[in-house]
């Protein structure tokens, strides 16, 4: 049987929620659906960081946010795709808490979840982007391939645009433009033509998607290059959800999360306008951390009073 937390003469219900990025894991720990104490450690992602270091990770949040005894876990993971990852994780979470019912799902699965909706369509472009929904009982995905093969519309999409676009008028012979010239300064070059190497040393992608706000304020201000780039990400975001919504026979709501979209006014607007051209007229900005998400889908399970729920 799940173990509680006696309080007094009182058992307590404790719920647990993980949300397991490239960079980092946030876990939230509840007792009868309070939240009482959220942590956060390194990756615990193991296409990231492989098996050894996932359970390393998993060990430290879970020691620092309490969630040994925990009776129902939900853990959202990127790159949590097919139903062999979600086995893994789920394994290296029951290891740890053999008495919990356990759920994984994929990252953007919290985002709906994280905004009180059980239908509609999540959409996050953040280092990287993709759109998922659910909509009378079916799901459908757009995007998500990683930045080799997509991730378009996403931080790093778009700084590295910057810097393709800046390479390119050089080797027309072109001036350096003030979106090249901007972007070198942000990362302490001298000029532009250092932008090419610099990529190359600098790999690792939360990098470039924290300097995608140069090229987001610089369109604000007019800049042609810059626009183009937004426009151009606006597009391929307004894709993903318009696929996911076409096939689930749904328009909406979207809810949009990740960082680069959270943060920049002009991009969230840009967006508004694409989707409600494509029918789409309710989107909304997540206002609350993903992670709580992971915690109602966890409480989920105790409600449906189910001892696990299938990836």
């Amino acid at each position: 049987m799940a173990r509680s937390r006696r309080s007094g003469c009182a058992l307590v219900t404790v719920t647990l929620g993980l949300d397991i990025g490239g960079s980092k894991t946030t876990a939230v720990r509840a007792e009868d659906g309070v939240v009482v104490t959220e942590a956060r450690a390194g990756s615990a992602n193991m296409a990231s960081v492989g098996v050894h270091e996932a359970g390393r990770q998993l060990d430290l949040i879970l020691e620092r946010v309490g969630g040994y005894g925990a009776r129902a876990v939900c853990a959202g993971a990127a790159g949590a795709d097919t139903p062999e990852g979600r086995a893994r994780l789920r394994d290296l979470l029951a290891e740890r808490l053999p008495d919990a019912m356990i759920r994984v799902v994929h990252d953007s699965e919290l985002v709906l979840a994280a905004a009180g909706l059980d239908h509609g369509v999540a959409l996050i472009s953040g280092t990287g982007s993709v759109a998922w929904g659910r909509h009378d009982g079916r799901i459908a995905r757009a995007g998500g391939w990683g930045y080799l093969l997509g991730d378009q519309g996403s931080g790093y999409w778009v700084a590295r645009e910057a810097v393709r676009r800046a390479l390119a008028g050089i080797d027309r012979g072109e001036p350096a433009d003030r979106l090249g010239q901007a972007l070198a300064a942000e990362c302490g070059l001298r000029s532009t033509e250092q932008l090419l190497d610099h990529f190359y040393n600098h790999t690792d992608r939360r990098y470039w998607a924290r300097r995608a706000h140069v090229v987001i304020e610089l369109a604000e201000i007019g800049d042609p290059i810059g626009r183009a780039i937004v426009a151009e990400a606006v597009a391929d975001l307004t894709e993903f959800v318009v696929t996911v919504t076409d096939r689930l026979s749904c328009d909406g709501p979207v809810v949009v999360a990740g960082g680069l979209v959270v943060h920049q006014p002009l991009l969230q607007e840009e967006l508004r306008r694409a989707l409600a051209e494509r029918g789409i007229d309710d989107m909304r900005v997540l206002d609350t951390d993903p992670v709580h998400g992971a915690l109602r889908l966890a409480r989920q399970l105790l409600d449906r009073g189910a001892a696990a729920l299938p990836g």
